[in-house]
């Protein structure tokens, strides 16, 4: 990246590291089951939902607890249940005719970061009907009160239950994008283990990355707070405590908790503190090729945290010392490159592995000027590069 942009983007980013303090961030309050939502919305005279989820989830009957607890507290429920992974613009756009018609007063997103991110959108565009989605892409184009919004994470990994962001796809281009504003917050997020112990291990493994990769990201950013960095660093030590744990046996509950335990404080950490260069690329992946996010982003960490090289091996260490990989004596360059180790050994633990299919080296250059275009000058990574150096990430995984 040339000097010039180097001076923007580093400028951009301390503007937005200066006003940390005063921005409307907010941590949702959190609730422990499913079978709290009922009492929340007849406490706010709420009595028409819509739910947005998924189909395996439904099917699955994760969502029969919460239906049926609606139903006994005489709350009229609309489910729309054809979110796909990497949520899409007509998704939403059926989803709020849904909502719309039914009369809906407040909104669940419950299932992965997909129908999480998926309702948010939903909430964006009831405020904003005559508004495209892609008119709200960036930062702060919504800016109105969304109906009450409550988030029940059926993964340990996505953080949406925290976050400012929903994530969409064009329908048409396949351009992924982010929404981001103060607004898309849920009020609730329900932090009910019991919903994860369907999820199968390779789901379990790579949204756990995810959730270690926005707690990695958050902390070696230069937009840190004292809370970002405790609630990432706490992030980091559960996941290398209990990802394995959790993997091997679903019913494990002790681990299903304090995974999803942690993938919420690391969306805390990285909402406020922002993400880096894997996610740029990641999402690029998921718009493209409709990869999974969490296996992405699991793939692509260690290769992006090589190459902020010297950037980010202080930190680095750290994160190492807080997870129990360290050795005393280390120096930084060790404790980093140990980490970087670390991680390593998690993907092939998990049977997740370095590569990635199907990309094609004729797409690389659109690829990343995508994610040239979402990094750059937003987020706040200890190494800046420009569309022909994060060209590289996509050969690295590339079969």
């Amino acid at each position: 990246m040339n000097r010039l942009r180097k001076m923007y983007c580093r400028a951009y980013q301390g503007v937005f590291r200066i006003l940390i303090p005063v921005l409307p961030y907010r941590k949702p309050k959190m609730l422990g089951s499913t079978k709290d939502v009922a009492g929340i919305l007849n406490k706010k005279n709420i009595d028409s939902v819509l739910l947005v989820t998924d189909p395996m989830i439904r099917k699955l009957g994760i969502t029969a607890d919460l239906e049926k607890s609606l139903k006994c507290a005489g709350i009229k429920l609309t489910v729309f249940d054809r979110t796909v992974a990497n949520p899409t613009t007509d998704n939403v756009e059926e989803a709020y005719g849904l909502f719309r018609d039914n009369g809906c007063k407040a909104l669940i997103g419950f299932g992965g970061g997909s129908s999480m991110d998926c309702a948010k959108a939903v909430g964006a565009q009831s405020v904003h009907p005559n508004k495209s989605l892609g008119k709200m892409e960036g930062i702060l184009k919504v800016h109105a009160r969304l109906p009450l919004l409550i988030a029940i994470p059926t993964t340990a990994g996505t953080g949406s239950e925290t976050t400012i962001a929903a994530v969409i796809v064009d329908s048409k281009t396949r351009h992924k994008y982010p929404i981001n504003d103060f607004c898309l917050i849920p009020r609730y997020a329900v932090l009910d283990p019991e919903v994860t112990k369907s999820l199968p291990p390779f789901v379990t493994a790579t949204t756990g990355m995810d959730a270690l990769t926005h707690a990695v990201e958050a902390y070696i950013g230069n937009s840190t707070t004292p809370g970002t960095r405790k609630d990432a660093l706490r992030a980091t030590n559960l996941i290398f405590r209990y990802i394995r744990k959790a993997y091997a046996d679903g019913n494990d509950m002790q681990a299903r908790k304090q995974m999803i335990y942690a993938s919420y404080l690391a969306g805390c950490a990285f909402t406020k503190s922002y993400v880096g260069y894997v996610h740029a690329v990641a999402h690029s992946l998921g718009g493209k090729y409709n990869i999974a996010h969490g296996l992405a982003n699991a793939v692509l960490l260690p290769y992006v945290l090589e190459a902020y090289g010297e950037s980010a091996y202080k930190k680095l260490h750290e994160l190492a010392d807080e997870a129990c990989i360290s050795d005393i004596g280390d120096n930084d360059e060790s404790g980093a490159k140990k980490f970087i180790a670390a991680v390593r050994l998690l993907q092939l633990d998990l049977g997740i592995g370095d590569k990635l299919d199907g990309i094609r080296e004729e797409d690389i250059d659109e690829l990343a000027a995508y994610a040239d275009k979402e990094g750059n000058p937003l987020y706040p990574v200890p190494k800046l590069m420009d569309k022909t150096e994060l060209a590289q990430f996509y050969r690295d995984v590339m079969k």
